[in-house]
């Protein structure tokens, strides 16, 4: 089995100023991107009553950003440990490895960018949770 690297924050660069605005470059990521963007895609206008994601991948890797508002975002690793980040500067994002159950909850208004490290395939995905338990637990 592919051994992947622990989930952690990534700072973004941010070039700028407060009174003129920011822009972050992902190619001056620390740490560096731990793989090649294969698919972006984004999630907004999503209520805050609402619970994404809950689902885990076989093989795709994801940053997590939120630019715009906050994302909470839960992992629950095979070993059943939980982890909990509050993402909320847009220069700031989320390293998601496979194997890794995840759950986002969005504030009003938050726009969740990700990058993905490959393209979609209905396969990849486990989005029944005794399946996770089942193959991971």
């Amino acid at each position: 089995m592919t051994a992947y690297p622990a989930p952690h924050l990534l700072t973004f660069s941010q070039i700028g100023e407060a009174d003129i605005g920011y822009l972050s470059v992902s190619e001056s990521a620390e740490p560096p991107l731990p793989f090649a963007v294969q698919r972006v895609f984004w999630t907004y206008y999503t209520p805050d009553n609402i619970l994404r994601g809950r689902h885990a991948h076989r093989a795709t890797e994801h940053v997590l950003l939120a630019v715009a508002g906050r994302i909470v975002v839960t992992l629950e690793h095979a070993s059943g440990r939980l982890e909990i980040f509050s993402l909320e500067s847009p220069h700031v994002g989320l390293y998601v490895p496979p194997h890794v159950w995840h759950t986002m909850q969005y504030s009003p208004g938050a726009v969740q960018l990700a990058l993905a490290s490959r393209p979609f395939a209905e396969d990849d995905y486990i989005r029944e949770y005794p399946e996770f338990r089942e193959v991971w637990g």
